[in-house]
C-alpha cells in the first residue's frame, strides 16, 4: 500500500513544481536541487550557492521547485544582490573601473561586462588587449609548442592540385 500511496502523491508534487525559475535573466532548472541550480548560473558557484541557500534560510539539497513562493522570491533577491550579504572579498567584482564599487554579477552580465573589458583594453591597447586582438594567449602560458591554431600540420594535397592544374590551365593557354 505503501507504493500507491507514494504514486498518489507524485501527481500532486508535479503540479506545485515550479519548472523554471528566472534569476539574473537566466532561467534555472526547478527540478534540481536548490545548490546545483543555483550554481549552474554564471557568477554562482557551489560555494556561494550553499551560501545563498543558509542566507535565504531554505534547506540547499531541497528541490528548487517545490518551494513557497516566499522561500524562491528570498533567494532570488540573495543571488540578484550578493554584495549586501557577503564580505567584499567574496564578490566577483571589485572596485569597478568606471564605477569604483564592489557589486557581484549574475546571468548575463557576467559576460557582458567581460566583454566590454576586453574591448576597452584593446582601444587602450595594453599589453593584454594587444594579446586579444591578435588571438593570442593572454596570461602567461607557453606558446612556444601549443597554441598553433592557425597553421596546418602536414601537406595539403587538394590545394597542390589545385595549384597544379592551373599551372597546367596557364601554360595550355600559352601554346
Amino acid at each position: 500500500m505503501s507504493t500507491e500511496e507514494s504514486q498518489d502523491d507524485s501527481p500532486e508534487e508535479e503540479e506545485d513544481l515550479q519548472y523554471f525559475v528566472r534569476i539574473g535573466g537566466a532561467d534555472l532548472d526547478g527540478t534540481k536541487t536548490v545548490e546545483r541550480s543555483l550554481s549552474e548560473l554564471d557568477g554562482i558557484g557551489t560555494r556561494t550557492a550553499r551560501l545563498v541557500a543558509e542566507k535565504a534560510d531554505v534547506d540547499r539539497n531541497a528541490t528548487f521547485g517545490l518551494l513557497d513562493e516566499g522561500d524562491i522570491d528570498a533567494v532570488v533577491d540573495i543571488a540578484e544582490n550578493l554584495e549586501d550579504h557577503v564580505p567584499s572579498w567574496m564578490t566577483n567584482r571589485q572596485n569597478d573601473f568606471y564605477s569604483g564599487e564592489t557589486t557581484h554579477l549574475v546571468g548575463t552580465d557576467v559576460s557582458e561586462k567581460r566583454r566590454h573589458d576586453i574591448n576597452r583594453m584593446k582601444v587602450i591597447e595594453s599589453y593584454k588587449g594587444v594579446r586579444h586582438k591578435r588571438g593570442q594567449k593572454v596570461r602567461g602560458q607557453r606558446t612556444k609548442s601549443t597554441g598553433r591554431s592557425e597553421g596546418t600540420i602536414g601537406v595539403n594535397v587538394e590545394e597542390i592540385r589545385e595549384e597544379m592544374a592551373e599551372e597546367e590551365a596557364a601554360e595550355a593557354d600559352d601554346e
